[in-house]
């Protein structure tokens, strides 16, 4: 068997292309475009990267990006101050705060002091509060668990009744994920068992997985013995192995032995050009359902997010 690989990159094109066209509508409707700032703190090259790519990604969709970029020495209370600047502009309509932040800065307070109708990454306490609700509480998923989900929806994976094996427990992808996917409807319905790396014989859990989504953070942990043959697995891991030379670019590993998972699963996403791109599409999805939110009070054209 040679597992199908999943395109992230196509995928998440054909939602920006989506996107587009609602950009359009907007601005006949309301002469407005949806509106992000991102807020850079500090010059952490890995932050910068994918802050860049996501503004890159805003413009090409037409909308109003501001790249607001701060000091790493930045007070507390003066990156608190800019963010209830942003909060109270109608012209923003989503606020990105990229993580991590410098250690003299409390994440979790810059976190709680975005408008949770402007959260568009979907981490503040009461947006997770309406996920775990689900149905029409839910007003932003996080955008790495969208983009799983709707990567399992448009490639077909059958969920209803599934056995889906999650490895990881973080706040960012793993809790998210297993409450999305046990949310009865569309996207959901499956039996979900919620694992880590210190679960006892954890291979055995992932060898039942119809679906195994992987979010553990550890370089190669999912050898293919443990995966059921025909299953569809989710990397989500992004694990910088070293730097190579010739092509100036990281040399990054999921947490999936990929080569030799590719000989049993029946549908793989591979690391780099799954999840990734999927995530910052969710992110744009996310900011367009907040313009619509705030411009007709309601989620107008755009369910934004498949919600169970």
């Amino acid at each position: 068997m040679t597992a199908t690989i999943i395109d992230g990159l196509a995928l998440s094109q054909n939602i920006l292309e989506e996107l587009r066209v609602e950009v359009a509508q907007m601005r006949a409707k309301h002469g407005q475009a949806p509106g992000l700032v991102t807020i850079l703190v500090g010059d952490n090259p890995a932050s910068a990267s994918y802050v860049s790519r996501k503004v890159k990604t805003a413009h090409s969709l037409g909308f109003h990006e501001v790249q607001d970029n701060r000091p790493a020495d930045i007070s507390e209370a003066d990156l608190l101050a800019l963010i209830e600047h942003y909060n109270a502009d109608p012209a923003i309509h989503g606020i990105l705060v990229q993580l991590p932040l410098p250690k003299h800065i409390d994440e979790r307070r810059v976190l709680l002091a975005i408008d949770p109708d402007k959260d568009v990454d979907g981490f503040h306490p009461m947006n997770l509060g309406r996920l775990f609700i689900g149905g029409e509480a839910v007003t932003f998923l996080p955008c790495t668990p969208a983009g799983i989900q709707e990567i399992l929806i448009r490639t077909g994976v059958q969920l209803n009744g599934a056995e889906v094996v999650v490895v990881g427990r973080s706040n960012i992808v793993g809790r998210p994920i297993a409450v999305m996917l046990g949310h009865k409807g569309r996207g959901g319905n499956a039996t979900v068992t919620l694992t880590h790396t210190g679960t006892k014989d954890l291979a055995s859990h992932c060898r039942r997985a119809d679906v195994l989504i992987v979010a553990a953070g550890s370089a190669g942990l999912v050898r293919p013995d443990w995966i059921k043959p025909g299953a569809t697995v989710i990397d989500v891991g992004v694990n910088r192995l070293g730097f190579n030379q010739k092509t100036g670019k990281a040399v990054l590993s999921g947490d999936v032995d990929f080569e030799a998972a590719s000989a049993v699963a029946g549908k793989i996403t591979p690391v780099p050009g799954g999840v990734g791109p999927m995530t910052i599409a969710m992110l744009m999805k996310n900011t367009m359902r907040s313009a619509w939110k705030h411009l007709e009070g309601q989620d107008g054209h755009t369910a934004s997010c498949h919600q169970p």
